[in-house]
Protein backbone atom coordinates (compact mmCIF):
# COMPACT_ATOMS: atom_id res chain seq x y z
CA UNK A 1 0.00 0.00 0.00
CA UNK A 2 1.44 3.37 -0.92
CA UNK A 3 1.83 6.15 1.65
CA UNK A 4 -1.19 8.21 0.57
CA UNK A 5 -3.54 5.21 0.63
CA UNK A 6 -2.23 4.30 4.06
CA UNK A 7 -2.76 7.87 5.30
CA UNK A 8 -6.33 7.83 3.99
CA UNK A 9 -6.99 4.47 5.67
CA UNK A 10 -5.71 5.84 8.99
CA UNK A 11 -7.83 8.96 8.55
CA UNK A 12 -10.99 6.95 7.85
CA UNK A 13 -10.27 4.81 10.90
CA UNK A 14 -9.83 7.95 13.00
CA UNK A 15 -13.12 9.38 11.71
CA UNK A 16 -14.99 6.16 12.44
CA UNK A 17 -13.59 5.97 15.98
CA UNK A 18 -14.29 9.62 16.75
CA UNK A 19 -17.81 9.52 15.34
CA UNK A 20 -18.51 6.32 17.26
CA UNK A 21 -17.37 7.91 20.53
CA UNK A 22 -19.22 11.18 19.89
CA UNK A 23 -22.52 9.49 19.06
CA UNK A 24 -22.26 6.63 21.55
CA UNK A 25 -22.97 3.95 18.95
CA UNK A 26 -21.17 0.71 18.17
CA UNK A 27 -18.59 0.17 15.49
CA UNK A 28 -20.87 -1.85 13.19
CA UNK A 29 -23.66 0.75 13.37
CA UNK A 30 -21.21 3.59 12.75
CA UNK A 31 -19.71 1.86 9.72
CA UNK A 32 -23.21 1.08 8.39
CA UNK A 33 -24.28 4.72 8.78
CA UNK A 34 -21.14 5.97 7.07
CA UNK A 35 -21.24 3.38 4.29
CA UNK A 36 -24.95 3.81 3.54
CA UNK A 37 -24.65 7.59 3.34
CA UNK A 38 -21.47 7.54 1.25
CA UNK A 39 -19.59 9.54 3.85
CA UNK A 40 -16.57 7.21 3.77
CA UNK A 41 -16.14 7.86 0.05
CA UNK A 42 -16.55 11.59 0.67
CA UNK A 43 -13.92 11.56 3.43
CA UNK A 44 -11.47 9.62 1.29
CA UNK A 45 -12.05 11.81 -1.76
CA UNK A 46 -11.53 15.03 0.22
CA UNK A 47 -8.79 13.70 2.48
CA UNK A 48 -6.28 16.41 1.54
CA UNK A 49 -8.47 19.16 2.98
CA UNK A 50 -10.34 17.31 5.69
CA UNK A 51 -7.42 15.72 7.50
CA UNK A 52 -6.13 19.18 8.43
CA UNK A 53 -9.32 20.07 10.31
CA UNK A 54 -10.12 19.64 13.99
CA UNK A 55 -11.85 16.58 15.35
CA UNK A 56 -15.00 18.55 16.19
CA UNK A 57 -15.11 20.16 12.74
CA UNK A 58 -14.85 16.73 11.10
CA UNK A 59 -17.70 15.35 13.26
CA UNK A 60 -19.86 18.33 12.29
CA UNK A 61 -18.95 17.86 8.62
CA UNK A 62 -19.92 14.17 8.81
CA UNK A 63 -23.25 15.05 10.49
CA UNK A 64 -24.00 17.66 7.83
CA UNK A 65 -23.11 15.29 5.00
CA UNK A 66 -25.35 12.54 6.40
CA UNK A 67 -28.20 15.02 6.96
CA UNK A 68 -27.96 16.31 3.38
CA UNK A 69 -27.96 12.77 2.00
CA UNK A 70 -31.04 11.82 4.03
CA UNK A 71 -32.86 14.94 2.83
CA UNK A 72 -31.99 14.22 -0.79
CA UNK A 73 -33.57 10.76 -0.50
CA UNK A 74 -36.92 12.18 0.61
Amino acid sequence: MDKKKQDIAYFLSFCIEQYMKEKGVGRDETIAIMSDSGVLDYLAEHFEVLHTQSRQWIIEEIDEFIKERKESYK
